[in-house]
């Protein structure tokens, strides 16, 4: 039987390529070629693209967070005593826990604030602080001198006013008041460089310090070695300059206190608010609705009113804070590493946030 010739196929046409979603209407046969490449790239360009967005817009964020000074950021003033639109004010600003970053820039631009508006003819300093860091107390006291000149300063403290809170206190000079709750804190005149020595525990574990420095000095404070004699001796001289500069401020700020009054009473003791007082280290105890009619009252004003400077809560606040409080354990080890010279009533190395 003969064989029977095959239909010849004819050859297909020019390939088309299409994107998902596109049809076209064919004739003949057709060779499909399915290619997923082309897909899930085209998937993965979108996941790209909303990670670089993202990334961009964290940065921008991160870039606002470190670059601008937070400190800027001041929000609406809060009635507090008195006749409220009153056009004469005494400015309240509250100096509240540890005096360190990024609070000190935040007080500082509340100092500026009631110094440079005119309607404020006096400055009630509220501190429940038990002190800081020693640059920091002393940024702020520098910054109520310059205060004081313009405007008269009074000081209300509150549960404590320890150590660099009560270094600020002495911003109000010899003619400023000093009031304390009969439960105040105060005193813990001194100065502390919080160190470990964890040597013992080392050895026990096994673990030693070795580091490769450049001078003998440049791991001073390593608490994996004890102290030599000539690293105390270098250490007692910066604590002895910080101490000599409180005690120059308290003898400058209280009019019956001289340095040698000082002196004695700068031990580190915590003194309680009748101590204090017949230590001639405040004026009266009383709360801060007395202190502020008498602050009025010596102003000459018969109708005034108080108003406290207080940022409120927002969202840079906020992030900053969360960023703070979310620090993971190896950041805060090494915080807590870097010497600090502190005007503070703890011997705690961890500055706690406010």
């Amino acid at each position: 039987m003969a064989d029977q010739k095959q239909p010849e196929t004819p050859p297909p046409k020019e390939v088309q390529t299409l994107q998902p979603g596109d049809s076209t209407r064919v004739e003949g046969p057709v060779i499909v070629q399915v290619e997923t490449g082309r897909r899930e790239a085209s998937g993965w360009k979108k996941v790209i693209f909303a990670v670089t967005v993202t990334s961009l817009f964290m940065n921008v964020i991160l870039g606002y967070l470190f670059w601008i000074d937070v400190t800027e950021v001041t929000g609406p003033e809060r009635h507090v005593q008195g006749t409220e639109g009153a056009s004469d004010r005494i400015a309240v600003i509250r100096f509240t826990g540890t005096i360190s970053p990024p609070f000190t820039g935040m007080w500082i631009k509340q100092i500026q604030k009631a110094a440079e508006d005119d309607r404020v003819r006096g400055v009630l300093m509220v501190i429940d602080s038990p002190g800081g860091l020693v640059a920091d107390s002393h940024q702020i006291y520098n910054e109520l001198l310059k205060l004081r000149e313009k405007k008269p300063i009074w000081v209300q403290m509150k549960r404590i006013a320890a150590s660099g809170g009560y270094y600020i206190a002495m911003g109000a000079g010899e003619d400023g008041r000093i009031y304390a709750e009969p439960t105040t804190w105060t005193g813990s005149i001194g100065v502390i460089v919080p160190h470990y020595n964890m040597k013992e525990l080392g050895e026990k574990f096994g673990v030693t310090s070795d580091p490769l420095t450049t001078g003998p000095y440049k791991d001073s404070l390593n608490p994996f070695r004890d102290l030599s004699e000539p690293e105390r001796a270098v250490w007692d001289l910066i604590l002895a300059d910080a101490f000599d500069r409180f005690v120059g401020v308290i003898a400058d700020g209280r009019a019956g206190l001289d340095e040698l009054a000082v002196r004695k009473l700068g031990t580190g003791q915590i003194y309680t608010a009748n101590q204090a007082k017949e230590n001639g280290m405040l004026d009266e105890i009383g709360y801060t609705e007395d202190t502020l009619d008498e602050f009025a009252e010596s102003l000459e004003l018969k109708n005034w009113e108080a108003v406290e400077y207080a940022p409120p809560p927002n969202l840079l606040s906020l992030i900053v804070s969360n960023v703070k409080a979310d620090d993971s354990i190896t950041s805060q080890i090494m915080e807590a590493s870097i010497p600090k010279a502190m005007y503070y009533c703890s011997w705690n190395p961890w500055v706690p946030a406010n």
